[in-house]
């Protein structure tokens, strides 16, 4: 279905994953699909997604996927939940090199946006302990202030400590954004108190009623959109589900079609829906103008070259 609307910009979609090959624990359920999703997207509305890399291995699928379209972008680094890999690789500093590396070629294509996913999450330390997390979401500002890039970062249940490490290197990188952002009040508050960075918002982000509370107080020009799909679709038990407007008919993955989203599988097209429950939330009646104002904050950090076409989209009160 094709939307009228301004263009919007996923910036955060795992199409490393295996479920866009068809893989569902471990089975194959249906063909690897990702030009189908992606036609969906671009008739969504959507202009550009940004494929998010979560280990050396996946930054370097994920820039390879970037390369198949030119709509395509890609993040390089580390999920705090696999900084285990830069120890186990028995080279830390090796490991460290050969991200580096991979972010000057992915920015010499014109592809690599931004270093992460990097961060901390306390909610899983079964997957790598808090003190590791540390050490490597520190040693990444590293690679943001070597390539000039913004960072694409990632909190769970641990706010104290990221602020912290983000203040000590707050001259290390230009700008970022908090991605799927689920944190309190306090959290959210903690997180705007740094001038260059952003929340990003998701399915997640919306699943409770308090949960649209602080989304509601999350300034728009603060803001940015993501379904971090396949993950974090907003869901029929979801507080903020009776906002959305926009659907897409679905069918069970062992009865794959094409032309149908994959039921419980997030994509990109769905990203019109986290808009729509975030203006319904606001009291927002203008989605179109919303919209405009989330793509310009996602060209200000992640698209900069852009910013004079969109600010003269803007300033002509023209959809961009």
């Amino acid at each position: 279905m094709r939307m009228g609307a301004p263009r919007m910009i996923d910036i955060a979609v795992n199409f490393t994953d295996g479920m866009f090959k068809g893989v569902y624990h471990g089975k194959q359920c249906h063909v690897p699909d990702i030009q189908a999703v992606l036609s969906r997207a671009w008739s969504a509305g959507l202009d550009r997604i940004i494929v998010t890399g979560g280990s050396l291995e996946e930054s370097r699928e994920a820039l390879a996927i970037a390369e198949t379209d030119g709509r395509l972008f890609c993040t390089v680094g580390v999920h705090p939940t696999r900084c285990s890999e830069f120890e186990e690789s028995g080279d830390p500093e090796g490991h460290f090199q050969a991200l580096l590396s991979l972010a000057k070629q992915g920015v010499e294509k014109g592809k690599v946006v931004a270093i992460g996913e990097c961060g901390l999450d306390y909610d899983r330390l079964q997957f790598c302990p808090a003190d590791i997390q540390k050490k490597y979401f520190e040693k990444q500002f590293e690679l943001a202030h070597v390539m000039k890039l913004p960072m694409f970062l990632h909190m769970r249940e641990a706010a104290a400590d990221f602020c912290e490490i983000l203040d000590r290197n707050k001259s290390s990188f230009v700008a970022g954004v908090a991605h799927s952002f689920t944190g309190s009040a306090e959290d959210r508050d903690k997180l705007l108190s740094f001038s260059n960075l952003y929340l990003g918002v998701n399915g997640c982000s919306l699943k409770t009623a308090e949960n649209l509370e602080v989304v509601k107080e999350i300034p728009v020009d603060k803001m940015m959109i993501e379904t971090d799909s396949p993950y974090c679709e907003i869901k029929n038990t979801h507080a903020g589900i009776k906002m959305v407007k926009s659907t897409w008919p679905s069918k069970k993955k062992e009865k794959y079609d094409p032309e149908c989203l994959v039921k419980g599988r997030n994509e990109p097209c769905q990203v019109r829906q986290v808009l729509e429950v975030v203006g319904g939330c606001k009291g927002i009646a203008d989605i179109n103008q919303l919209c405009t104002t989330v793509y310009h904050n996602t060209c200000r950090v992640f698209f900069p070259h852009d910013l004079d076409s969109v600010a003269d989209g803007l300033l002509a009160g023209k959809e961009i």
